[in-house]
């Protein structure tokens, strides 16, 4: 993998993390840095095969919520 495809993922994962935060609420509201570092591992442990397609991504996330890190399960809404 080259850089330019590494920074893409990267990006993609910091848009899919603050995509996530926002999911359930306004979306012109932006995660947080502590939000978009709870969630980004999980989008790429869970979900990298997704990237970088944010609509299917979030998907994957809800899907597999049951296996998110706490701290990222905690971003979510109840």
């Amino acid at each position: 993998m080259n850089f330019s495809n590494t920074l893409r993922i990267g990006v993609s994962a910091l848009v899919l993390a603050a995509s996530l935060i926002s999911f359930g609420a306004q979306a012109a509201e932006i995660a947080t840095a502590e939000q978009r570092a709870a969630c980004t591992p999980d989008a790429f442990r869970l979900c990298s095969g997704h990237i970088p397609n944010i609509p299917a991504i979030t998907a994957c996330m809800k899907k597999n919520f049951e296996n998110l890190s706490p701290a990222c399960k905690a971003v979510f809404p109840k």
